[in-house]
């Protein structure tokens, strides 16, 4: 018997091939087929009718405790991009009373200054931070005396850990998301309790294109 996949005779895209999150919510559904089978377990006595009952019940406090996961996951994003706000908001009036900073990135910063909405795009705030710190470092850079504040350089510094710490969180949430999305699909106890709940699974964070884009640049 030949191997169904064979690394060396191929085939082989030479090309490559790019790979996106699918924005796309999947129901889970269930057939006739589960309902005979919960008829059958009381037909068969009332203890595995009972049984099952029990384990409808726990596998619905799991998916209720898990969605708690995910919003708390979510919810230390949305910290460290606050804290990268604030960040933003301490250090352009450092630089500002140095150097004519770009307007726009200031109009930015006073965007900011309403505080982050809980239900707004994380993906969207995130790109409107990297871009504003992307026109905001490069004046600093061209300055030595700026760079040597203390201030700034810290700054500079919590900026970098942060982003860090941002990428840490949304693996944390999309692994916690991948278990929920996997566990819908359990049948038949988890699987009954998700679509009879009608719970969809979830999307991962997704990297916007223009990030995808920069990641294949040249940066040495």
């Amino acid at each position: 018997m030949v191997n169904e996949l064979d690394e060396v005779t191929g085939p082989v895209n030479a090309e490559g091939r790019d790979i996106n999150v699918i924005e796309k919510q999947i129901p889970v559904k269930v057939g006739i087929g589960s309902t005979i089978f919960e008829i059958m377990l009381w037909v068969l006595g009332i203890v595995p009718g009972v049984i099952f009952l029990f384990m409808k019940i726990g596998a619905k406090n799991y998916f209720q405790q898990l969605q708690q996961k995910i919003q708390a996951d979510a919810s230390q994003i949305d910290n460290y991009l606050e804290q990268r706000v604030q960040i933003l908001q301490n250090v352009a009036p450092l630089v500002n009373k140095a150097i004519d900073i770009d307007k726009d990135v200031m109009k930015s910063i006073a965007a900011f200054r309403s505080g982050l909405n809980p239900d707004a795009d994380r993906n969207a705030v995130n790109k409107s931070l990297d871009s504003a710190f992307g026109r905001l470092f490069p004046q600093i850079e061209a300055y030595p005396e700026l760079k040597a504040h203390e201030a700034i350089a810290d700054a500079m510094k919590q900026n970098s850990y942060l982003q860090k710490e941002i990428t840490a969180a949304r693996t944390l949430y999309n692994d916690t998301v991948t278990q929920w999305n996997t566990d819908l699909f359990m049948w038949p106890t988890k699987m009954i309790v998700a679509a009879r709940s009608g719970y969809t699974t979830r999307i991962p964070f997704t990297a916007s294109a223009e990030t995808k884009a920069r990641a294949r640049s040249t940066f040495f």
